[in-house]
């Protein structure tokens, strides 16, 4: 008979103990300081403070504060409470109220954090209620997170993915003398590591980022004895961005991170920010904190492939049915939306087109494309089937509008009719049709519409600056310094695209940066786009697609047939907060630019369109910038050539 779930409350600690291991809180103020497990006394590193191991966190800022940076707060309960307490199952809170005698010193918030405990279950979860009345102060959000700070002594092997994870520098690399910080605070050149296998490679948190569709299960493996400790979101209704928005995982210290609401790759768009008289709850988890362990220590890799079957386990018993907060609706009390997606595009097929493996979600209600930068209720997101059929299950009942984008496709589709979620409902959508922005026949096209630059040209880096993971890899992107290599690629002279002569894989730099001049400035750049018409047809205008896969404090202006226009064509004005550059990733935020051309500005045989970034000053002016994620030029509506397929 396996041992039923005990808890011990002690003066300033409670403990949950099932056996199998053993978690230790502080109290009240709920701060993890201990976790027992196969014969390790702490996996959490005891040589620091206790409320630094295992804790959530928050920042905030006052409302009408600017950027993404605000108050630190490590959230420490004020009062402890036994929610539930059986053999089968613990259930503890430790909550803090909101003091209004602590106005501007404390978010005004009510917070209550869970860590539940199963029979015969090899970890723990964890989950928080958020709350705010409509008559306490408004602020702004921009980051809240789980963070657990394992022992540094033992768990030096990350795995984020199957394709990566590897040994990792110490934290002591970092430290000056062994590291040296480069263009950004998180990056740090490892010049004489404790272990010379790193010696040369830079370490960056930012490398191990990942979209929330793929980062269900991330975490660090012990070697001896071989110990997993995982972390596991087997939902990813409760993040904000939606399913392509990147976040943070696990890093060198070594940490693992849940990140639920972070400003990452986009900036004070992603800044939760209530207004007065505004209420607010939100429930953040339950997430799953998962130890394993095996007896053969030859190949302890096996730790992650466990993790990623115990992950999927944990997906299919979503929602979780044991929580015992009324404000964690279980499945019966939830919805579903089925329905199929459909593309009509006359200018591709005179037939509807399936809107294959699209990616449809429901979110609060707004415009089009607003669950980018939607921060305050769920998302409940999708994969079509290659016919475009979804289904959407377990959603909580509210009201909603239903978004989509498909791979392939320039646009948002927003089915701007409420979707109303009451309890055991099976909503049929039927039929829904998506009209992406078209105006005439391509004439030409650069890339692929798939909101990501990653198929332009991505340069080796520069070998001082290693990764070593990255080498040969899909993710080469995620190398340090890539930036630098544009003014080794145009010493003098900006790119140049020649349509039906250059190849955008080979000859179309996957980021549009400034440049480095001799006296140490930087300048904006303009890329030029050359292309040949036979004939202009003088019956209407022609139309330049831009879709921006990211943009961090730039300006995009257009010019066609002269560099000099003034004013341009089109501007952007200035744009973007997202730190992709320097962020290692291949996209941040969508932005989609339709930008009308009249006839009168080409002319019969050659044409050239200027792409100018014109920003290039602030802290770090190298670092600005934007990635295309694809860029189609489009004849005159009344053009005979009708049908037009294929990337040039």
């Amino acid at each position: 008979m396996s041992q039923g779930v005990l808890l011990h409350i002690e003066d300033s600690h409670v403990v949950m103990d099932n056996g199998l291991l053993q978690v230790k809180l502080s109290n009240p103020d709920g701060i993890v300081t201990e976790i027992k497990y196969n014969g390790i006394d702490n996996l959490l590193d005891g040589l620091d403070e206790e409320v630094n191991r295992g804790y959530w966190d928050l920042v905030w800022s006052e409302a009408g504060s600017t950027g993404t940076t605000g108050t630190f707060d490590v959230i420490k309960g004020t009062s402890f409470r036994v929610i539930v307490e059986s053999e089968e199952q613990l259930e503890v809170s430790f909550t803090r109220l909101w003091d209004p005698s602590l106005q501007g010193k404390q978010v005004s918030l009510n917070i209550d954090k869970r860590f539940i405990m199963l029979r015969n279950s090899s970890g723990f979860y964890t989950y928080a209620i958020y709350e705010h009345l409509k008559e306490w102060p408004p602020f702004n959000f921009p980051q809240t997170r789980i963070v657990f700070k394992l022992r540094k002594d033992k768990f030096h092997y990350m795995a984020v993915a199957d394709n990566r994870q590897r040994y990792m520098p110490l934290p002591d690399d970092r430290l000056p003398g062994r590291g040296e910080p480069l263009a950004t605070p998180e990056a740090v050149l490892l010049v004489n590591p404790v272990e010379p296998e790193f010696k040369g490679e830079v370490d960056d948190k930012y490398q191990y980022s990942c979209e929330n569709k793929d980062l269900r299960v991330h975490g660090w493996i012990c070697m001896d004895p071989p110990v997993g400790f995982w972390q596991i979101t087997p939902s990813n209704e409760f993040r904000s961005g939606g399913l392509s928005k990147q976040n943070l995982t696990s890093h060198v210290g070594p940490f693992n991170l849940a990140m639920f609401l972070s400003a990452h790759y986009g900036g004070e768009d992603l800044v939760l920010k209530l207004k007065p008289d505004e209420p607010w709850k939100k429930v953040f988890g339950p997430i799953f904190m998962y130890l394993n362990s095996i007896s053969n220590e030859n190949d302890p890799i096996h730790l992650w492939e466990d993790a990623k079957n115990q992950m999927m386990i944990e997906v299919e018993s979503w929602p979780y049915n044991f929580p015992a907060s009324e404000d964690f609706p279980p499945a019966d009390q939830r919805g579903s939306v089925n329905g199929r997606l459909q593309i009509r595009d006359r200018y591709l097929s005179d037939q509807y087109i399936s809107a294959s493996y699209a990616y449809v979600g429901l979110a609060p209600p707004g415009d089009v494309g607003s669950w980018q930068t939607e921060c305050k209720g769920y998302q409940f997101w999708a994969t079509a089937d290659a016919d475009g059929y979804f289904s959407i299950n377990n959603i909580r009942c509210d009201s909603y509008n239903l978004y989509a984008w498909v791979p392939g496709f320039i646009g948002d589709f927003l089915h701007d009719v409420f979707i109303t979620i009451t309890p055991g409902c099976d909503i049929d959508l039927g039929g829904l049709v998506f009209e992406p922005p078209r105006d005439g026949p391509t004439l030409w096209e650069i890339g692929i519409p798939d909101r990501s630059a990653a198929e332009f040209y991505i340069p080796d880096p520069d070998p001082k600056y290693i990764n070593k993971l990255y080498i040969n890899h899909p993710d080469r992107f995620r190398q340090y310094g890539l930036w630098e290599k544009y003014a080794d690629l145009y010493p003098d002279k900006d790119l140049v695209y020649t349509v039906g002569v250059s190849d955008y894989r080979k000859d179309w730099f996957f980021a549009q940066v400034t440049r480095k001049l001799s006296d140490d400035t930087y300048q904006g750049s303009t890329w030029q786009i050359k292309f040949e018409l036979d004939l202009v047809d003088t019956n209407g205008s022609y139309t330049l697609r831009l879709a921006l896969a990211t943009a961090h404090m730039s300006e995009l202006q257009v010019r066609v047939n002269d560099p000099k226009t003034s004013p341009p064509l089109f501007s952007t004005v200035v744009i973007g907060h997202d730190n992709t550059i320097a962020r290692h990733g291949i996209h941040g935020l969508y932005r989609l630019y339709n930008v009308d051309v009249p006839f009168t500005q080409l002319v019969d045989g050659n044409n050239t369109i200027f792409l100018t970034q014109t920003m290039a000053s602030g802290d770090a002016p190298a670092l600005q910038g934007i990635m295309y994620d694809y860029i189609r030029f489009e004849g005159p509506s009344s053009s005979n050539s009708k049908k037009q397929t294929g990337f040039v």
